[in-house]
């Protein structure tokens, strides 16, 4: 089976670990135990997919959730990205030059203890956003060819690197800034729709400054349920191929982000909160 209807086969809230780290994602947590508790947790409740990076820390993620769940459940997908590098400072500097990306890539997979990774992301965009995703796409691509890589997406980025990359090798699926109230990706997502490529949200519920809105509040009163769930189950209606990577260091908010699946909202939920955006 391609890993595209892989993708798309998920169960669609998974598990963004980047909140595992320290402060500004830097650094092991305060609790490391219970760092590997949520992963845990997560995988007992049916997550099937976890976002990672190893420039996470850097290295400290992928080194809890190798100590949390390895070996791997076989249903357990992890998704990584590569393109960036961190400084002894903490700053987040690129790393996109052919040696840089085949090293992530052997670093992703010794410190995750696998043989091969599900699906690499090259995290592009930014102030140093390049004109062109060819060149490292090219690297990527050759080291799924060698085995080390099932499958390739991409992160950060435009429809103009999606049809460079496109050129190259198949795209599973495409990870940008995309909620409730940051809709400026609606055309790319659409696009991903059609094509039958997974759509994943970045900061799903605001990221560093979570969403707050009075209108999450309204419909979320009305369901009895939180104004997160409001704001994910919103992102799941919105298209069929949208997988969802809310990230949190607490086992409730875990239990409250992955309920979100089973949260139905009307037409007239919809329309009133598409006033967000």
């Amino acid at each position: 089976m391609a890993i595209v209807d892989t993708m798309l086969n998920l169960n669609r809230v998974g598990y963004g670990a980047m909140q595992l780290a320290g402060k500004h994602v830097f650094g092991p947590p305060a609790d490391p135990e219970n760092a590997k508790a949520v992963l845990r947790r997560a995988v007992e409740l049916g997550v099937d997919h976890i976002d990672t990076s190893d420039f996470y820390g850097p290295h400290v993620v992928n080194e809890l959730i190798k100590a949390a769940l390895h070996p791997y459940p076989e249903h357990l997908a992890i998704v990584t990205k590569v393109g960036y590098r961190r400084t002894p400072d903490g700053d987040w500097v690129t790393a996109r030059e052919p040696g840089q990306l085949r090293d992530a890539v052997h670093d992703n997979l010794r410190r995750l203890g696998l043989e091969r990774l599900d699906v690499v992301n090259l995290r592009v965009g930014g102030a140093d956003d390049p004109g062109s995703v060819e060149e490292p796409f090219t690297v990527l691509a050759e080291l799924r060819e060698q085995g080390l890589v099932r499958d390739l997406g991409l992160s950060n980025v435009r429809g103009h690197h999606l049809d460079q990359a496109l050129s190259i090798a198949p795209v599973v699926c495409v990870q940008n800034l995309y909620n409730v109230a940051e809709r400026r990706d609606d055309e790319l997502l659409d696009r991903t729709t059609a094509e039958g490529i997974a759509y994943v949200p970045f900061f799903p519920l605001g990221g560093f400054t979570p969403l707050q809105h009075a209108t999450l509040g309204e419909v979320a009163a009305r369901h009895g349920a939180t104004e997160r769930q409001v704001a994910l189950a919103w992102l799941l209606h919105r298209a069929p191929n949208v997988l969802l990577i809310p990230g949190t260091s607490s086992t409730r908010h875990l239990e409250e982000n992955l309920a979100s699946a089973d949260l139905h909202l009307s037409e007239h939920d919809l329309t009133q909160l598409d006033t967000i955006g």
